[in-house]
């Protein structure tokens, strides 16, 4: 038991040292105004360069994601199809894609994929 307790402390110091190297070796000591201001080939930029993203872009990106991850789900019922019950597979399958397509019917209901108003 006194093994484990110093070896956990043990640990943990050099865990400590390590992570306050870390935060001590990262800090940057010298800020520089062109090093900090945005680059834009070589120009200043024509307007600022902090401007928000377009947020009926993000819901497209983000819709996007979970369809994709739905179809990587999607795959591996059709490769399970010799291995299986026809009858429970087509049974799981169905209420899957009802699911899926319950999503999709909602999204579009709710406009999320139009994508100019």
């Amino acid at each position: 038991m006194f093994i484990l307790l110093t070896i956990a402390s043990i640990l943990l110091i050099i865990c400590s040292v390590v992570m306050i190297l870390a935060s001590l070796l990262s800090k940057k000591s010298i800020t520089d105004r062109e090093k900090s201001s945005p680059f834009e080939c070589g120009f200043d930029p024509k307007s600022s360069s902090r401007l928000p993203f377009s947020l009926r872009f993000f819901l497209i990106a983000v819709i996007f994601l979970i369809f994709d991850v739905e179809i990587a789900l999607l795959l591996p019922l059709v490769l399970i199809l010799p291995l299986s019950d026809l009858q429970l597979w087509l049974i799981v399958s169905s209420i899957f894609l009802a699911i899926l397509l319950v999503g999709l019917y909602h999204e579009w209901n709710q406009g999320a994929l139009q994508w100019a108003e």
